[in-house]
Formats: C-alpha cells, sequence, structure tokens
C-alpha cells in the first residue's frame, strides 16, 4: 500500500509539476508568510523543506538562511522548483530527490526542517515524523502546514471523496487533535498553531490535475448533489449551477523536539 501511494503521487505530480510552481495559493499568502516568520524567528543556519513541491517554502527560505535543502519524491517536481529557485538566484538553496520517510541525512542535521501542503498525500504520518525528528537538532523545530481535516465525520468523508476524485494521490486531511497525537509519539511536541481560511477558484483547482471532462462532470454532479450542510461546511459557492469556488482551512503547527 504503501508504495503503490508513492507511485501516485509521482504519477499526479510529475505530470503537473510546472501547474504547481505556478499556483498562486502554493506561491504565497499570510499562511506562507506566517511560517517564514515562525523560520525567522527561530534563526536556524541550517533548513530541510519536505516534499518542497513547486519549491515556493524552500525559496522563501532561502531569503534568510544560509542553507537550506529542498526534497522531494517527485523528480519532475525537482526539476521545475530548481529553475524556479534558479530564476531568483538563490545559492543557498540545495535540491534532493529523497523520501521523507528515509531521508539521506545525518540526525541533528537542521536546526528547522519545515513541510508545507504536502503531509494529505503521505501513506501514513508516523514514519515521516519520525524521520523529521531525528533529523532535528536538539533545540530545532518542525513547522508544518497542511489541509485541516474536518471534526464531522460526514463532512470529513464527503471533501476526502472530493479530493481522492480530483487527485487519486490524496490519502487525507487531519484534525487537530490527530496531528498533536501523532507528534508526540514522534517525539514533537506543537507549540504554536495558527489556522487560515483559503478559498479555491473551482477551475483554477481542477486544472491543475488535469481531470478529463467526464471525471470532471461526475465529480460536480457528486458536489452539487451532497447534502447542504456538507457544501456548507466548506463554502461551496454555486452560481447558475455550476461551481465557482470553495474554502478549506489550513492548519499551521510549530513543533519543538522533545
Amino acid at each position: 500500500m504503501t508504495e503503490a501511494q508513492k507511485a501516485r503521487v509521482r504519477e499526479q505530480f510529475g505530470a503537473s509539476a510546472a501547474a504547481y510552481v505556478q499556483s498562486p495559493g502554493h506561491a504565497g499568502g499570510p499562511d506562507l508568510d506566517a511560517l517564514v516568520a515562525w523560520g525567522r524567528a527561530r534563526g536556524a543556519r541550517r533548513v530541510l523543506d519536505v516534499a518542497t513541491g513547486g519549491g515556493h517554502t524552500a525559496a522563501a527560505f532561502a531569503a534568510f538562511s544560509p542553507s537550506v535543502i529542498a526534497t522531494d519524491l517527485t523528480e519532475p517536481m525537482l526539476r521545475v522548483a530548481r529553475d524556479f529557485a534558479d530564476e531568483r538566484r538563490l545559492p543557498a538553496l540545495r535540491f534532493l530527490a529523497a523520501d521523507a520517510e528515509a531521508l539521506p541525512f545525518r540526525g541533528g542535521s537542521f536546526g528547522v526542517v519545515t513541510c508545507r501542503l504536502a503531509a494529505h498525500h503521505f501513506p501514513g504520518l508516523l514514519p515521516p515524523l519520525r524521520e523529521v525528528a531525528r533529523v532535528l537538532s536538539g533545540s530545532g523545530a518542525l513547522l508544518l502546514e497542511d489541509i485541516l481535516g474536518h471534526e464531522d465525520a460526514d463532512c470529513a468523508a464527503f471533501i476526502t471523496e472530493v479530493e481522492r476524485r480530483r487527485d487519486p494521490s490524496h490519502v487525507r486531511a487531519y484534525s487537530l487533535r490527530e496531528w498533536v497525537a501523532f507528534l508526540r509519539a514522534a517525539g514533537l511536541t506543537v507549540i504554536d498553531e495558527k489556522v487560515f481560511s483559503k478559498s479555491r477558484p473551482w477551475d483554477d483547482w481542477i486544472a491543475r490535475m488535469r481531470m478529463t471532462p467526464a471525471a470532471r462532470v461526475e465529480l460536480e454532479r457528486f458536489v452539487l448533489d451532497a447534502p447542504a450542510r456538507c457544501r456548507e461546511a466548506f463554502a461551496f459557492q454555486v452560481e447558475d449551477g455550476r461551481i465557482t469556488s470553495f474554502a478549506d482551512r489550513l492548519l499551521l503547527l510549530r513543533a519543538d523536539r522533545d
């Protein structure tokens, strides 16, 4: 199951890499600004960005950190992220293909590890979190951002199905309570948290994953036929029978190594 999930991630994001570099929602916003503020306050000399995607988080940290290494499972994503960084002339930033469950670094190598908008694709949380704890220095911190899971079981199941129909590599989003428990099990303690709401323009969100017209029609029918309270939980906007946008919540956590 784990290797099959990693293969799905490579398939989905290898073909969509360029779209993620260009995605405004990934490129910046108050959520990334908050992670950067936490990072500046830590002042770590060495930073690791796990599952870097388009490289936006790594590039933001490379603007003020002496050394940043960005890793990703998907080589085409690394190539476009490297091009993105080269355009910005960031000599502190390096890229490396690596699995989040087997990071190729010695223990205690980094003062900060970042991971932004990626964990909902991981086959499981505990193996990569244990790797993060291992490579962090004794005073190090994980700066994490991901989609916040809904506490209501029906609403959570609804949005998970929406996400998976659009992107088969989506696993699930976790609640704050689940994150705290997994981090504690990995040897990390949550010190600070923030929640942001982020609007997702429907057409752009769908286009990044290259859905077929038939699959898109089925997805939109699924959303429109869902209970109203599930659509309302994610602020789905519908005009003349067409979905225009929805919103999800982003959870940011700062967790220190025990």
